[in-house]
Formats: structure tokens, C-alpha cells, sequence
């Protein structure tokens, strides 16, 4: 039997007492959107686009009823689209209002977006049993919350974002398609071992299968898949921020934030080798793969006292700085570790493990698959684990008042999902500008090319893989690879994982590692998948996992995971997936939720998805989404809008809460007029404005919460603000 991610994340942490308690309306959905991801196919940015939108239903539900908190989507102007909303009375229960909104709302969403999934019946019948459950009609579609129905102001909500997600940039009406992306270059056929020297080896290239089954374990409906989201930088994103953005022409328009700069070209220097920067990124994905067999007994510490604890400023910028940081012989980076865990004041137990069963397992691990909740989806499950632990206190950043479950969940899921959305929008953009090669492709073109490291020797060229003694060499006659007629004498040959042609049974089989022909090199993945469809730079799991570690520390307002350490129990022969394994059973361990960002990072490279030029790039990119997330997240709950949404609106309302007089100061004359609603959707005040400033007395009000509308002269709403009377 294979435990597949999902099944083993039941104990994700062992340190963490099982917690049998009701979770909140919020956690259930959650669940159950976490749940259809699994059922559909991998599919990242589009998984990251809907925990995000589900995050900002459930959280402007929530905010509807709160004093303080202002909506992100729900009566304001979001992106390019405007959301309606008059105000609803005032509930008598508003824990009963928000899980019955909350419910119609993420019924009618994950519906509309996981129709066409292929386990879109068995989600649906989920989604029917726990609506259900709680009372609710699955038929009750009315969007009329005029009534005072909280059923159809969920209904209602689900609609605007729906109606909004068919504008925001995705395609998703064409099932998120490309629209003007074209590969650069023909696609590598797997099956063939040809040659793969007549490519453009700085783009990416297609692969193509005999069948292909994706990341998630779904037969794909095309043996060569196309580029998933190239485009997708054009999506409307949640914190990041219009001054970061380029409009690039790569052939179509590309939007691209944070632009990190071109990746590593492949030189034509005589003889440079591994002085080349490109080739030394890839040979050392080639060399990590010969950590992959567990007939190797070397053995290392992977507890926090050894691993982790890598600071931003460790990163590399510069070539020389990569080759310091990245061991390219033995793995790794030079992470130091925590000399004591803050829980409990103790030392960390260290805990030796085969370098092979420990890089195998982690490849697997964050690899999210198959039955995979992608990326995003891996670090919500995290998140909800962690919100279960009985030493978290459920202070938003660890400070002010414990929240209740609802509270803390909505707005974790929000930050969490901004964080994860933005990541997509900004990695995707990035890939679908540079278009950058992926390891199979760079070192199958390489090999076949020959070696570039001494033009007296054979199979030299300028683009040949580097000679690396007893990891990249020239096979010489008498060789066992040479051929029956010495037809691979002078041909580059790799000691790296065998591959999945020696893998027929993955619960019994494995391929282990020996010399084996450059040209036939392959990533640590089943041989169904090899790699993602979409380029390789930037990393999405190291833009992901590290945005998410900084959410992750903000809402908790502790880098390190509850009681000091997070862990994960591997039992010997029943976790992998791609082969038996491992030959022993251990434990992965993370101090801080930075430690398991990074601990993806290095993941990639040995799976064979990444070099690290991918890597660094996304972790810094990462650290900037997240805490941007966080920040614009943490504005929302305090009810205060930015500077962009100000001017969106093109006023200031002040004070708030106002007792007598409210003033509202507009960027020009463009509003003529603001009406007052209350909660009902009462009209109780209307006053014309004929100056950028006007303050207005509103003496006989009742102490609450009201709704402020600011009109120009064709009455057109410019203006949706929430506003408290004292």
C-alpha cells in the first residue's frame, strides 16, 4: 500500500495531540475546496486563484457584520469591477447569518468552479452532503437578500465573484486557455531518446507522452500538454502593486511584477565547462540525482539542530556566492540550525537518516502528488493543522485578544490565499515572459551536444555538458555502456537515478543509481509526468512555500511552529510513491515554517524540477509577496483602506466612527452627492457636495453600522463605504 499526501497529512504533525473539536462553517468549506482541488487537475495558479476567492467570500461575510473590519470585494470596487451591495438588516444572531451566508456562498462557488473538473461528481455530492448537513436547501438559488435572506446574500456574493472571475484576466470562460502564448520550441518526445541538440536550449520545450497523468493523478486528455498559465500575470492580484509591474512584449504582451531579471544563458566560451554559469546550475541538478539510491549509506542529520535557519541575507546574488551556497557534491546549503528549541529550552535530538531516503522522501513530499492539493493547497493544510495544535493562541499576530475559530479562520484563509494568489500571478508572469528551459530538456541537449570542458578530448563543443570526475564523464571503450560495436565510445555519460524504465513495480521496484547514458538523464518523477508543464523560471514552490512561511509567521506572530517544532512520520517502504522506500522510517522536522519553505526549495533540485537559478529568485520574491499580503490583509481587518483604494474612490471619509459630523473629502468635485443607508438598506441621509470638501451634520442617528454611497451628477456610484455612528 502507498500513502499518498493527502492520507499521510491526516498526522502531519505527530507533536500536535489529535484535536477532536467542531471546526468553524469557514474550516468546513475550506475542507471541502481543499478536498475538489484533489478531485481536479493540478493546476496551481488556478487553485491559488480559487482559495483565494473562497477566502475573500467567506472573510467579507464575516466583515459585513463587524464594526471594524472593511470588505475586500463585497460593495467595493475591486480590480476593474465594482460589487453591488445595498446593506441587509441586521441579523438577531449574527453567528447563524454569517454560517448560513458562508454556506450558500461556497456552495454556489465551488460548484460554478470545479463543474468541469474530472471528480466533479464525487465533489459535488461532498458539497450536497455537508450543505445539507447543516440544514441548508441546495436549491435555493435566489440572489434577492433585499428580503433579508442571508441565504441569498450568500447567493449573492458567490454571483458578483463569479461574474468578477469571468473578467479578472484568467480565461476562465475558455477554461483558462492561452490566448497568444506559442513554445519555442518542438516538443521532446520521451519515448524516443532522440537526440535533443536542435532546440533553443534558454526556452522551455513541451513534452510529449505516451499517456500523460498529471500531478494530481488525472489522465490528461492530451499526450502533450500544453504551457499551463503563461498569461496568467495579467490576473487580477490582491497586494501586489502597480509600480512594480512591467508590460513586456515577448511576442504578446507579458505581465510581469518584481521582475527578478533574466536567468543564466548558455555561453559559447571555448573549454569554459563548468565555469559556465548555466551549465554549473544544471550539473548540479544532474549531481544531486546520484543522491537517490538507498544502496548508498551515507548518512546525515536532518533535525532542526542541523538543518534550517537560513537568513534572507545568506541568499546568493552573485555566480561565486551560488557555488558557496549550494554544495554540489554532497547536497544541501549551509544552513546552520537551531541550537535550542524555544518551546522548551532543550536542544534539538538529532536524527540520522540516509541522505537517499531523505532526499527521495522530500522530493515526494513537496511534490504534492499524486492526489495533490498543488502547492497553495499543500500550505492550507498546513495552516489548518497548525490552527488545531492546543498551544497555538489564536492571537492575530500574536497579540490582542484570542479569536473566535471563525474569526481566526477567515482571516488566516485571507492573508494565506492573497499570499498564494499573488505568488501565481507574479511567478506565472515571470515564467511566461522568460519561458525558461527545465532540467530534462538543458541536460539531454547538453549530452547530446557532447562535453565542453576540453576541446583534445572527444565529443567536445561549446554547449556540452561539463566533465565532472566520477559524476560526468566520456565513455571509453571497454565501458559497459559503450555498445555491442563501440557505438557510445566518446559519448557523456552521468552517475545519477536510473530512471523510470527500471521501475515496473513501484512497491517493489527500485532503480537506484549507476552511469547512465547523459542522453537518457531523467528527473526523480514517474515517467507519466517527468516535469510541470510550464517553465521553470521562476520556482512556483519556492515562491509559494516562502510567501507562505511569512504569512504563516505574521497571523501566528512566531517563526516557529507550535511547541518549537512541526513533524511529519515516514514509515519505512509505505510513503513513495515513484518507487519503493524508504529503507527506514524517520521523521521530517521543521523549527520554523521558514526551515519548510526552504526544505522545498532544496526538494526541487533533487526531484530533478528546478536548478537553483529557479530557486533564490522565488524565495526572495516570495519573502516581499507574503508580507506584502499580510500587511494589506491586516489593513482589511482594521478598517483601513490604502492609498490605491482611496483613490479608487476618490474620497476620504473621516472620522471614523463619526459622532455628529462626518466629513467627506474628495480627490476632485467628481462626487456631487452621498446618500446614507442604514443596515436595512434605509435611506436616512442624503446631502449634495459642491466642493473637494464638505463636512456634513448628522445629528439624530442611532448608534451602528451604515452604509455611504457617493453619486456623480449621472448618478453613478463612485463611492461604497462602510461607516459607524457612535
Amino acid at each position: 500500500m502507498k500513502k499518498i499526501i493527502i492520507a499521510a497529512f491526516i498526522s502531519i504533525f505527530l507533536s500536535i495531540p489529535f484535536v477532536n473539536a467542531q471546526h468553524s462553517v469557514a474550516r468546513d468549506w475550506n475542507e471541502e475546496l481543499l478536498n475538489a482541488i484533489r478531485n481536479d487537475f493540478a493546476r496551481p495558479t488556478v487553485h491559488a486563484r480559487n482559495l483565494f476567492h473562497s477566502a475573500i467570500v467567506m472573510y467579507d461575510i464575516w466583515a459585513v457584520f463587524d464594526a471594524t473590519s472593511e470588505t475586500v470585494f463585497l460593495g467595493k470596487t475591486f480590480g476593474n469591477y465594482t460589487s453591488t451591495f445595498n446593506g441587509i438588516a441586521t441579523p438577531t444572531d449574527v453567528d447563524a447569518a454569517r454560517h448560513e451566508a458562508m454556506s450558500y456562498a461556497m456552495f454556489r462557488l465551488l460548484k460554478h468552479r470545479f463543474q468541469n473538473a474530472p471528480g466533479y461528481i464525487a465533489s459535488l455530492n461532498s458539497f450536497e452532503t455537508l450543505h445539507q448537513s447543516y440544514g441548508y436547501d441546495i436549491n435555493f438559488t435566489s440572489t434577492d437578500y433585499s428580503t433579508g435572506s442571508y441565504a441569498a446574500l450568500g447567493n449573492h456574493i458567490a454571483d458578483e465573484i463569479i461574474t468578477f472571475g469571468l473578467q479578472d484576466g484568467s480565461n476562465e470562460q475558455n477554461d483558462y486557455a492561452n490566448e497568444h502564448y506559442q513554445p519555442a520550441n518542438s516538443p521532446l518526445i520521451l519515448d524516443l531518446y532522440e537526440d535533443n541538440d536542435n532546440i533553443n536550449p534558454n526556452k522551455w520545450q513541451p513534452l510529449a507522452f505516451d499517456v500523460y497523468i498529471d500531478q494530481s493523478g488525472n489522465t490528461f486528455p492530451l499526450n502533450t500538454p500544453a504551457f499551463l498559465s503563461p498569461e496568467w500575470g495579467e490576473v487580477t492580484p490582491f497586494a501586489l502593486k502597480p509600480q512594480d509591474l512591467q508590460i513586456i512584449n515577448n511576442g504578446f504582451d507579458c505581465y510581469v511584477y518584481n521582475d527578478p531579471g533574466a536567468p543564466e544563458y548558455i555561453q559559447n566560451s571555448n573549454e569554459d565547462g563548468i565555469d559556465d554559469p548555466y551549465k554549473w546550475h544544471f550539473a548540479l541538478v544532474a549531481l544531486w540525482s546520484s543522491h537517490l539510491d538507498p544502496a548508498d549509506n551515507t548518512m546525515i542529520d536532518i533535525s532542526p539542530g542541523t538543518l534550517g535557519n537560513l537568513p534572507p541575507s545568506a541568499f546568493p546574488t552573485t555566480f561565486q556566492e551560488y557555488q558557496a551556497f549550494y554544495d554540489i557534491i554532497n547536497g544541501g546549503d549551509p544552513s546552520t540550525g537551531h541550537a535550542i528549541n524555544p518551546a522548551t529550552n532543550m536542544p534539538y535530538t538529532p536524527q540520522m537518516v540516509k541522505r537517499a531516503d531523505y532526499a527521495r522522501v522530500l522530493a515526494e513530499f513537496w511534490a504534492d502528488g499524486p492526489d495533490s492539493e498543488t502547492p497553495p493547497g499543500h500550505w492550507f493544510t498546513i495552516l489548518n493543522y497548525v490552527s488545531d495544535h492546543p498551544q497555538l493562541e489564536k492571537r492575530l499576530n500574536g497579540t490582542g485578544p484570542i479569536l473566535s475559530d471563525l474569526e481566526w479562520d477567515v482571516k488566516c484563509y485571507l492573508a494565506l490565499g492573497g499570499a498564494m494568489h499573488d505568488a501565481a500571478v507574479n511567478t506565472w508572469g515571470v515564467k511566461g515572459y522568460y519561458d525558461y528551459i527545465r532540467p530534462i530538456s538543458a541536460i539531454r541537449y547538453m549530452a547530446a551536444k557532447g562535453q565542453s570542458s576540453d576541446a583534445s578530448l572527444p565529443s567536445y563543443d561549446p554547449h556540452g555538458l561539463p566533465l565532472i570526475p566520477n559524476f560526468i564523464e566520456l565513455i571509453e571503450t571497454g565501458d559497459p555502456l559503450a555498445g555491442t560495436n563501440d557505438e557510445n565510445v566518446g559519448k557523456v555519460k552521468v552517475y545519477a537515478w536510473k530512471g523510470p524504465d527500471y521501475i515496473t513495480d513501484p512497491t517493489q521496484d527500485i532503480a537506484g543509481v549507476d552511469w547512465i547514458l547523459a542522453s537518457r538523464w531523467w528527473p526523480y518523477q514517474r515517467g507519466t509526468f517527468v516535469t510541470p508543464p510550464f517553465a521553470g523560471y521562476l520556482s512556483g514552490h519556492s515562491t509559494f512555500s516562502r510567501a507562505a512561511a511569512e504569512v504563516m509567521t505574521l497571523l501566528t506572530g512566531d517563526e516557529f511552529f507550535p511547541g518549537g517544532m512541526g513533524t511529519f512520520d515516514i514509515q519505512q517502504d509505505n510513503f513513495l510513491v515513484f518507487e519503493k522506500g524508504p529503507s527506514a522510517s524517520f521523521t521530517l522536522q521543521w523549527a520554523t515554517y521558514r526551515d519548510a519553505s526552504d526544505q522545498t526549495s532544496l526538494s526541487r533540485i533533487w526531484g530533478g524540477i528546478h536548478p537553483p537559478i529557479d530557486d533564490i529568485r522565488g524565495r526572495i520574491i516570495g519573502i516581499q509577496v507574503g508580507v506584502d499580503a499580510f500587511n494589506k490583509a491586516n489593513n482589511y481587518f482594521n478598517g483601513v483602506l490604502s492609498t490605491e483604494e482611496s483613490t479608487q474612490n476618490t474620497t476620504k471619509v473621516y472620522p471614523v466612527p463619526f459622532t455628529n459630523q462626518l466629513t467627506i473629502q474628495t480627490a476632485n468635485e467628481t462626487i456631487s452627492k452621498v446618500d446614507l443607508y442604514s443596515i436595512e438598506g434605509r435611506l436616512v441621509f442624503t446631502e449634495t457636495i459642491n466642493a473637494t470638501q464638505k463636512t456634513i451634520a448628522i445629528p439624530n442617528l442611532q448608534a451602528g453600522l451604515y452604509f455611504l454611497k457617493g453619486y456623480d451628477t449621472a448618478g453613478r456610484i463612485l463611492l461604497q463605504e462602510k461607516v459607524i455612528k457612535k
